[in-house]
């Protein structure tokens, strides 16, 4: 999940024609740690897919929209038993994910 949100923010990065040096400053995250998400190698923190959606000037889902375009035909494909129950888990984690930032987005009662 993380490098597909990697990818998707590395290619709007690309085409608003920002170096990771300038996306990390705009973080405040060192360069290393900006190139980390972007590869999958870091967890991508609500709070910080936000501010990088802001940065790029696109909504979240403009970034998130790339975990809908996997194939669901895949998790019904005939790999090893294996292979299916990491692919279980990774559909968990993704709805825990979204259900997760569903509910940051929910406006609040004092708002």
């Amino acid at each position: 999940m993380d490098e597909l949100l990697g990818k998707k923010i590395r290619e709007i990065r690309n085409a608003r024609q920002l170096t990771q040096e300038e996306m990390a400053e705009k973080l405040e995250i060192s360069r290393q740690k900006y190139a980390r998400i972007e590869n999958g190698a870091n967890n991508i923190t609500l709070d910080n897919l936000t501010r990088i959606a802001s940065i790029l000037d696109v909504s979240v889902s403009d970034i998130t929209s790339v975990l809908d375009e996997e194939p669901s035909v895949a998790y019904r494909s005939s790999e090893g038993e294996d292979s299916s129950v990491e692919k279980i888990f990774d559909m968990l984690d993704l709805f825990y994910a979204n259900k997760h930032m569903y509910m940051r987005l929910q406006p609040t009662s004092e708002e």
